[in-house]
């Protein structure tokens, strides 16, 4: 039998840190896709990072970062904010920092793919800068920000190693389904590592037929 509470968990988490994420990303890849300052590499190698890093290294120093003895998980206690680490809160903070690259890369793609052409048309016709980013650049870019959601939610699906580290195996709080397929497997019960493991591949997989589907019908749309 699936445990429908550790699904429950998976998806909850995933929907939170998709959400997290364009809203951290939209404003950072439009920055990068646009700004000609000399900390651009920085601040993009900086946003590359936790693609590159293995996720118990990235987890482990979240870890060291987030705990109460540490002088930022002490501030944070200061500010009201329950511990960290071993909650969801957790891993919903560690999965957002991880899942990063995947989203900012559709994005500044996307933004770039756009130009500087549309943005001066309607400044022409009067918009301001804040109407011109809500009404012209990011209906123009929709079909990057649905790719970026694709790439964020079924990357966080798949979260092992981060969420191992900062959450933990806790029931009912911390245990995701990637971290049920390690119990399952560990236990020799393959049956039910199957039935998991073949469910997030399916899903995956027809999430990605779907991205790929839509961002060609708006390119044959507008070519």
């Amino acid at each position: 039998m699936v445990d429908w509470l550790v699904v429950g968990t998976t998806l909850k988490l995933a929907f939170i840190v998709t959400a997290a994420l364009l809203v951290i990303g939209i404003p950072i890849s439009w920055w990068l896709s646009h700004s000609q300052s000399r900390f651009k590499g920085v601040v993009e190698a900086v946003c590359t990072l936790p693609m590159v890093l293995p996720p118990t290294v990235l987890g482990f120093y979240l870890l060291v970062l987030l705990s109460p003895n540490s002088a930022f998980g002490q501030a944070l206690d200061k500010l009201g904010i329950a511990q960290l680490p071993f909650s969801f809160a957790g891993i919903a903070v560690a999965c957002t920092i991880h899942s990063l690259p995947f989203v900012i890369q559709p994005l500044k793609n996307a933004f770039e793919a756009i130009g500087t052409q549309p943005a001066e048309v309607a400044a022409t016709l009067r918009a301001s800068p804040t109407d011109t980013f809500f009404h012209v650049t990011l209906p123009l870019a929709w079909p990057g920000i649905f790719s970026a959601s694709i790439m964020g939610f079924c990357h966080t699906l798949g979260e092992f190693g981060v969420v191992l580290m900062i959450g933990g195996n806790i029931p009912g709080k911390t245990r995701v389904m990637s971290v049920e397929i390690y119990n399952y497997v560990e236990a020799l019960e393959y049956g039910k590592a199957h039935l998991l493991a073949g469910g997030l591949m399916l899903f995956s997989f027809a999430s990605l037929l779907l991205m790929h589907w839509v961002n060609n019908r708006y390119r044959l749309r507008f070519s």
